[in-house]
């Protein structure tokens, strides 16, 4: 069974479903169409599906002519109930594991995929869980749920974990050359997986379980939050005794050998890095372990907004004013630079405290048209000159190519630059 699988996905005739067309799940329907296998793409949300079929992509990384293009070839096709799924050879989940406001991991979209799953499982398939969690999932709750079916892991079929390793808006780093680390619950699955991503991407490095698989994606941002902590500590350091954080780190950074730059800004946003180091610090706390770094960074980062609007309002201090009555434009409230995607970004955040402290606030991002925090709904604003001039303060949180930084150094009464966006302009600008 399972060498005529393989023998399928060598020769590219097998066909792939995958469950949840976010960041995630539609770059790897596209990428694994693209390659030449029938891809069925399943996505519940109608708005989604909708743009799809129109041809849009609402990520980034894909285009929506790519999309046009692969479902006119008929390479890819869309479901919204996840019919078809049970002519699919390999099945991938890629739907989104949020935590609770209890900070407890929230399974649910896991949970229902699976269920979706078991209901059209048939023998010889391999199932492949993307949605990042924590060690055990795949062993403790996705296996007992697709064998719900009446089908055994193992020996009706494949299971395997295989952390995604997507980057929005990284353009050097891709699918095809990034690195798959995949681990099933037993070899058989882990070769099938191997095989199956061996098809898209140019290295895949297999491990010995699926916990370890596991593991290794929630290292690896583990290892990021941690980092990142040290680096915002370290700007608050610097903000004490009169230094430029990021001159030191960019010096540090000149060391060939046991030194990795990391960053300062005003907190950590996106999917990934706010949530993935609870994931591991939950499943630990249940195994009677306190995982103290990842307790130590999740609390200096939470606090970075906090201390980006006390900056700001230091800054304006300075200048004669209070932050109540005060005009501020916020430039970048997408997590990061070059997407749309604000989730859990600390500009939100930056941008509530100052409201609540009675600062207009007002944002521009040439990703993000609405904004939404604590509440309150802003529209972007355009970026004219008359905008910058208008404000009292302008505060860079998240630094988009997009965006001529020196015109807004120039045109600014006072900048407060958490980017390094307008490094080596003189004047009224205030960094982190």
């Amino acid at each position: 069974m399972n060498a005529t699988l393989e023998k399928k996905i060598r020769a590219r005739s097998a066909r792939v479903g995958v469950v949840g067309l976010g960041y995630v799940g539609l770059p790897l329907a596209v990428e694994f169409a693209r390659a030449g296998f029938a891809t069925l793409g399943v996505e519940t949300g109608p708005a989604r599906l909708a743009a799809l079929r129109r041809g849009r992509s609402y990520v980034e990384d894909v285009s929506g002519a790519e999309v046009a293009r692969l479902l006119g070839a008929g390479r890819l096709s869309l479901s919204a109930d996840g019919r078809g799924l049970e002519r699919c050879d390999a099945l991938i989940i890629c739907v989104q594991t949020p935590l609770r406001k209890t900070k407890e991991p929230d399974l649910s979209a896991v949970i229902g995929a699976c269920g979706a799953l078991s209901r059209r499982l048939r023998r010889g398939q391999l199932v492949v869980l993307e949605s990042t969690t924590y060690p055990g999932t795949t062993d403790e709750v996705v296996r007992p749920a697709l064998e719900a079916s009446g089908l055994a892991a193992g020996r009706d079929f494949s299971l395997a974990f295989s952390p995604e390793r997507v980057d929005p808006g990284n353009a050097k780093w891709r699918i095809p050359n990034t690195p798959k680390v995949v681990g099933g619950i037993d070899a058989a699955s882990t070769r099938l997986a191997a095989a199956l991503y061996g098809a898209v991407v140019r290295q895949v490095v297999p491990v010995s379980s699926a916990k370890a698989a596991e593991l290794v994606k929630l290292l690896e941002n583990s290892f990021r939050a941690v980092n990142i902590a040290l680096v915002n500590e370290m700007a608050q350091v610097c903000d004490r005794l009169g230094l430029d954080v990021w001159e030191v780190v960019g010096a540090a950074a000149t060391k060939p050998f046991g030194f990795m730059p990391f960053w300062p800004g005003p907190g950590i946003g996106g999917h990934c890095i706010p949530k993935d180091p609870q994931l591991l610090s939950w499943k630990m706390k249940a195994l009677n372990f306190e995982p103290r770094f990842i307790q130590l960074a999740t609390t200096i980062n939470g606090a970075m907004p906090e201390y980006a609007a006390a900056r700001i309002a230091r800054a304006l201090n300075g200048a004669g004013k209070a932050v109540k009555g005060s005009r501020v434009l916020v430039l970048g409230v997408a997590y990061k630079p070059g997407v749309s995607d604000a989730r859990e970004s600390p500009a939100l955040d930056v941008m509530h405290l100052l409201a609540e402290q009675g600062a207009r606030v007002e944002y521009h991002d040439p990703h993000v048209p609405r904004a939404e925090a604590g509440g309150r709904v802003w529209r972007r604003r355009a970026l004219t000159d008359a905008a910058l001039r208008g404000a009292d303060l302008v505060a860079i949180l998240t630094a988009h190519r997009e965006v001529d930084y020196a015109r807004v150094a120039r045109r600014a009464r006072l900048v407060f630059d958490a980017r390094n966006a307008t490094a080596g302009l003189a004047g009224r600008v205030e960094r982190l």
